[in-house]
This record gives C-alpha cells, structure tokens and sequence, in this order.
C-alpha cells in the first residue's frame, strides 16, 4: 500500500490554536489529493474529510472576528464539532484498510491534538462566563 506523509511548516499567527488547524487543513487537502486519486477510497466519503477536516481551521478563524464572547463560544463548539466529525472518517478510513497505521497515527494525533485544545478553551471560556 503507497504511504503519504505530510508535515506542514508551522506557520505563525501567535495563536495556537489557529496555528494548528490551519496546519491540520493543509494536511487534510494534500490527504484529499493523494487518496482522491486511488482507485479504492469512495469519493463521497474523503469529500466528507475533506469537508469537515477543513471546517475546523475556517471555523476558528471565523471566531477571531467575533463580536460577542457568546458569538466566539458558539465558532469554537462548530470547530469542535468539525473536529470530532473528522475524527470519525479519519478511524473509518483506517477500519476500511484505505490507510496505513502509520498514517492514520499521525492524522489521528493531530486531530486529537485539536479536540483536546478545543475542548480546554471551551472549558476555560465557559467557566469564566458563569
């Protein structure tokens, strides 16, 4: 089975979080193009990958420009959202033998990297709204 590796170049906003999902849907489209071109993956559901894998960095970035803390609280639960979304095609690929442990390792550790983030932020957010 022909193995893709894709490791961006950190890219520096000062901000965590959109550092790493923008990083993530880089990865995630170059994952499209190489997998869209394989006979054996089914096109409609790396289009869901690509979709929901992408979404997550466009919805953090979305919540920069925010004009209420609600409105922020509410992208960062659609990312976190998109983010476990992908977290499920990137395993029923993996199931489906249409990626290798080895890739399925590194896209998964990013994914979880995102969602533990998420998650964190959405805490802290939140707490310090009550």
């Amino acid at each position: 089975m022909e193995m893709m590796f894709v490791k961006e170049q950190n890219i520096k906003y000062g901000n965590t979080l959109l550092e790493k999902s923008f990083s993530f849907s880089v990865r995630i489209v170059k994952f499209y193009k190489f997998q869209a071109q394989k006979n054996n993956v089914v096109l409609s559901l790396i289009n869901q990958l690509l979709r929901s894998g992408t979404s997550i960095g466009a919805n953090v970035s979305e919540a920069q420009c925010s004009i209420s803390k609600k409105e922020f609280i509410s992208k960062l639960q659609i990312a976190l959202k998109e983010a476990k979304e992908t977290e499920y095609w990137i395993k029923l690929f993996k199931e489906s033998g249409d990626i290798s442990n080895a890739e399925f390792e590194s896209l998964n550790n990013d994914c979880e990297e995102l969602l533990k983030l998420l998650v964190s932020i959405l805490k802290t957010l939140k707490s310090n709204n009550s």
